[in-house]
């Protein structure tokens, strides 16, 4: 296997800054391929070749078998790989959806293993209130909590996800989110050594909980507790200013380099853990695509090794394998 450097380390563009549906409200998992090109094909004038295939846009688990091989048609004329998948706010222990939700996330797993994409990450985390879509930031205003007495069901059905996953050779990554069982980083910890499956570790997704409104862990010790067990990695980053005595908290987005957390000190950490997962650079608000790119070149110039030999560390959980020649597509 040729070694993960800055120049070959698989760096997907999110999905996330694009909407799920059309100008005249279609959805976009229903719409003409045209529709999912030109979308496609902005990533790949950004200067991307890998996209994560977030479900918040399209959600390839409910395209049929046809419909999916018109999407890797697409994809593969644009030049865009479809290398993850972020299934978010479809919660496997919701009281209303959660069997519902299950059942999409199996299919999406299938989806996966049709398209070639080895990583899935799934979350907690739920739809939305219509308190928080009004307001300007989301993650201002509480929203769903996971209740203690639903973590049996949080384990037994992210455990049946994983065993799924592993049929297929595919690795599940758990997205880590406020007021979930994936929110701390000690009960996330503990949600993936109870599962128990080397194919399942942590999205440590940390941009999530530095954002909110309120008294917040560390930082580094969010990075800390979860690099080890961390097999995929949502990356994005926020300022943030803190007046304790006042009971203020704030945060808005910012660009990888500049916002609270280090990813140059986090980055060199993950990779004594022996982290080799994809990365996604995400953001939110303005012209998200554009700060995703600033991020994946500030990633490449300043954050990856230049050279190889990174297996240095003893990660829980089983690392990608990227497959010679997608290595080779990205120099």
């Amino acid at each position: 296997m040729v070694a993960l450097t800055a120049q070959n380390w698989p760096i997907a563009a999110a999905a996330l800054p694009f909407a799920g549906r059309t100008a005249d409200g279609t959805s976009v998992t229903d719409s003409d391929p045209a529709v999912w090109a030109a979308v496609l094909g902005e990533i790949a004038d950004a200067g991307f070749d890998r996209v994560d295939v977030t479900d918040s846009w399209l959600r390839l688990g409910d395209l049929t078998a046809v419909r999916r091989e018109e999407f890797a048609a697409v994809a593969a004329v644009v030049g865009v790989i479809p290398t993850s998948i972020s299934a978010i706010r479809r919660s496997v222990i919701d009281h209303v959806d959660g069997k519902e939700n299950l059942d999409y996330s199996h299919r999406t797993l299938d989806a996966a293993a049709e398209l070639g994409i080895e990583t899935v990450s799934f979350g907690l985390h739920q739809a939305l209130t219509s308190q928080q879509q009004a307001a300007l930031w989301f993650w201002t205003v509480d929203g769903h909590r996971d209740r203690p007495e639903d973590w049996g069901s949080a384990v037994e059905r992210l455990t049946e996800l994983g065993r799924h996953a592993a049929s297929l050779g595919i690795l599940v990554s758990l997205e880590m989110y406020e007021d979930t069982f994936l929110g701390t980083a000690d009960l996330a910890v503990r949600l993936v050594e109870e599962i128990g499956l080397d194919n399942v570790g942590l999205n440590p997704d940390i941009g999530n909980l530095v954002r909110l409104h309120r008294p917040i862990e560390s930082w580094w010790d969010l990075v800390e507790k979860t690099l080890p067990y961390a097999n995929f990695w949502h990356m994005k980053n926020y300022f943030r200013d803190e007046d304790p005595v006042r009971e203020q908290y704030f945060a808005v987005p910012a660009a990888m380099q500049y916002g609270l957390i280090d990813y140059r000190r986090s980055f060199r950490y993950a990779l004594e853990q022996g982290f080799q997962g994809v990365l996604c650079v995400e953001n939110y608000g303005g012209d998200g695509l554009s700060v995703c790119a600033e991020n994946r070149d500030y990633l490449r110039r300043h954050v990856l090794p230049k050279r190889g030999g990174y297996t240095l560390g003893t990660s829980r959980v089983r690392q990608p394998r990227f497959a010679i020649q997608d290595i080779e597509e990205t120099r």
